[in-house]
Formats: structure tokens, sequence, C-alpha cells
């Protein structure tokens, strides 16, 4: 058991290794691989947070750039017209903690000061150099992920030496400019990037193998849902049809000391966490 300080986003309190926490993923985007152009109006993308919420989530996460593989980057103003609406909204309704997913510090500062609560930032910090000083001056949590190269780009940089050695590098290389920047330590989450960079064999690798990260001494964030390595698996081209697959692999996860799950399927999802929670975390 990992013994992480808590961390305090409002008033919820985020206990590490005591149970498995959910962040509920709102794509507010007209082309995510999964559920792209569903949410990607106001009134859906809140009717899905509060629906989320009900069902158990603990944190919702707001991204209004695509990150599957082939994805074009948009503008600055796409993006921010995108989330901020929905931010600004969803912050009115609920004491939920917010995750802005962006790469862009100019988005992470407008989203903070519009009610989010902490960035994910896919790239672990990578894309844009004022990232780090944006989000210690702002003083919110941030989640680090493990990428090569860009959405667009990831599927042909999949060539490791040693795939678990130089990810954790790369991710406490990103640790330690997050705090050199002034970011706690106790507010870095790390992910390991299922499906950005890796392939079929290396995504199972990385879940068989979760537990290394821990030596990192940060939590972890695990993002399986309806992922294309489930679909190999299962035969299963419709991503939505993956629940199943996904609630299998967050089992894995959380086997393996996983601390966050990002999902899609939160109800589903919140039941695999009550279950596996009590046989492998008592």
């Amino acid at each position: 058991m990992n013994q992480l300080k808590p961390l305090q986003i409002r008033e919820h309190r985020f206990n590490w290794g005591e149970k498995t926490y959910l962040m509920g993923i709102l794509n507010v985007t007209p082309d995510s691989f999964s559920d792209g152009g569903q949410f990607n109006n106001l009134e859906s993308a809140l009717t899905q947070a509060q629906q989320m919420i009900a069902q158990g989530a603990d944190l919702i996460d707001i991204g209004g750039q695509s990150t599957r593989p082939g994805a074009e980057e948009i503008t600055l103003d796409q993006e921010l017209n995108r989330v901020i609406p929905v931010i600004k909204q969803l912050r009115q309704i609920t004491s939920i903690p917010i995750s802005i997913d962006t790469t862009r510090a100019a988005v992470a500062q407008v989203a903070i000061t519009a009610g989010a609560d902490l960035v994910n930032d896919i790239s672990g910090g990578t894309f844009d150099r004022e990232m780090f000083a944006t989000v210690a001056q702002l003083n919110v949590p941030i989640i680090l992920m493990h990428l090569r190269g860009t959405p667009k780009t990831m599927q042909q940089l999949t060539d490791y030496q040693d795939l678990l050695g130089e990810m954790s590098r790369f991710l406490d290389n990103q640790i330690d400019k997050a705090i050199a920047a002034g970011i706690s330590h106790t507010q870095i989450i790390i992910d390991p990037g299922i499906g950005f960079a890796k392939t079929y064999a290396q995504n199972i690798k990385i879940l068989q193998n979760l537990s290394q990260f821990q030596t990192l001494n940060v939590p972890i964030l695990v993002g399986v849902s309806r992922k294309s390595f489930i679909g190999h698996i299962l035969n299963q081209k419709n991503p939505q049809a993956r629940v199943w697959g996904t609630a299998t692999a967050c089992c894995a996860a959380i086997a393996q000391g996983a601390d966050i799950l990002r999902v899609h399927d939160v109800a589903e999802m919140y039941d695999v966490c009550r279950v596996a929670d009590q046989i492998w975390r008592n």
C-alpha cells in the first residue's frame, strides 16, 4: 500500500490507496474515437456530466481537442469555445472536481479561472513550455501522461528498446521539471498513456506491470476505457460495445495499484471499483 499524502480539491478529499476514484470523460468534441459528437453542445454536455456524477464519478474531465490516433489539432479559440461554457455552467450546479483535458497553458489558465480545479495534460507538459509555470502559478494539481509525438503521429512512434524503463524515465523527468517550476509533489498525478504511442502488445505489458510505476511515488491514473486494444481482443469494432472488456482492464489496473480510472461508462465501472477494492485494497 503506497503511503501518498491525500489531495484536497474543494470539499473532496482523495485518500490515495484507500479506494479507486473514477474520472468521468466528457468529450465536447465532434470527433473523439468513442463518443465524438454526442456531447458537443452545452445542453447534452451538462446532462451527461450530471448523469456521470449521479452514477458515482469523483471527477469530471472536460476536453475539447480530440486525442484519438490521427487527430488534427484545433485552434486555441475553437478549444476555448468548446470547453469554457461547459466548465462555467457545470461549476454553477456542482462542487465536483473538474479537470481540464488540454495541452495548452492558455486553455488551462482560462479553464481554472472559469471554475476547473486541475489540469490533465496528455503531453506530460511537453507540448507547451508555459504549462508548468502556469500550473504552478495557479497552484492546482496536474496529471502528466506519457506520450511520444502527437496524436497525429504517435502510432508511428511505438519502437522502444525498454518500454517500461523509458516510460518511467520520461515520467520521472517530467515530475522533476514540474517540481522545479514550483508545482508541489503532492499535486502531481501520472498516467502511463495506454494507447498513446503504444502497440496492442505494449498496452497489455503496461497493464501487467503497472505497479512498477508506484516507485515514482505519485498517484497513478489509468485510461483504458473502450480503447482499441480491447476491441482487438474482442474483435469489437464499436467502441461503445467494449464495456465488459473495459471492466476487465479496469479490474486489472486496480489489482496493479491504479488510483484513478478515467472512464466513459461510470455506472458500470463504479460497481467494478467497489468489488475490486474489496478484493485488493482490504
